[in-house]
C-alpha cells in the first residue's frame, strides 16, 4: 500500500486540499484529513512504537526462551554444576535450563523492546503527532502508485509544506 501524507498549516489549506482531490474524482474513502476536529494518528492507523516493541519482543520471546531453556540445559548438563544438592543431577539440569529460558526472557524484552522504542521509525507516528501537535493538519492519500501519483500532483499544486510519500511493506 502507498501512502501520500501532506503537511498543511490550517484547516482551511487541508479542506480545500480535500475538496481538490474530490474534484479530481479520487475516491474518497482512501483519503483522510488528520488534525484537530479530524482523525488523529492512532485512529488512522499509524504505528505507534510502544506496541511496535511490544510486538517485537513478543516475536524475539517465541525463540529466545526455548533456546535459553535448551542453552541453560546444555549448559549445566555439560558442567555438571550442582545448583540445589535436594534437586538431584536432573532436577539441577532443569533448574539450569529454566534458568536459562528466564534469561531469554529478560533478552527479548529489554533487547527486542528497546529496539522497537529506539529503532528506526520512518513512516511511523511520532514525526506526525509532532506535526499535529504544532498545529498542523495532513492530508493522507493511501492507495496503489497511479492514485498516489495523480494526488501528489494536485497536492503539489496547492502548495502544501511538504508532502511525504512512502510504502508500507505489511501491507501488501
Amino acid at each position: 500500500m502507498n501512502y501520500l501524507i501532506a503537511v498543511l498549516s490550517d484547516r482551511m489549506q487541508a479542506e480545500a486540499a480535500y475538496s481538490a482531490l474530490e474534484q479530481e474524482a479520487l475516491p474518497m474513502d482512501q483519503i483522510s484529513i488528520l488534525g484537530k476536529g479530524f482523525e488523529i494518528t492512532d485512529e488512522f492507523g499509524f504505528v505507534d512504537p510502544v506496541k511496535k516493541a511490544r510486538k517485537q519482543a513478543k516475536f524475539m520471546s517465541y525463540w529466545l526462551v526455548p533456546f535459553g531453556f535448551v542453552g541453560g540445559y546444555g549448559f549445566n548438563l555439560l558442567t555438571g554444576f550442582e545448583l540445589f544438592s535436594w534437586a538431584g543431577a536432573l532436577g539441577n539440569h532443569i533448574i539450569g535450563g529454566l534458568l536459562g529460558a528466564i534469561g531469554g526472557a529478560m533478552g527479548s524484552f529489554f533487547i527486542g523492546g528497546s529496539a522497537g522504542l529506539l529503532g528506526s521509525s520512518s513512516g511511523d507516528a511520532p514525526p506526525y503527532r509532532k506535526m499535529m501537535d504544532a498545529g498542523k493538519y495532513l492530508v493522507v492519500v493511501s492507495g496503489q502508485p497511479n492514485l498516489t501519483n495523480k494526488a501528489n500532483r494536485i497536492l503539489r499544486q496547492l502548495k502544501a509544506e511538504s508532502v511525504y510519500s512512502y510504502v508500507d511493506p505489511t501491507r501488501a
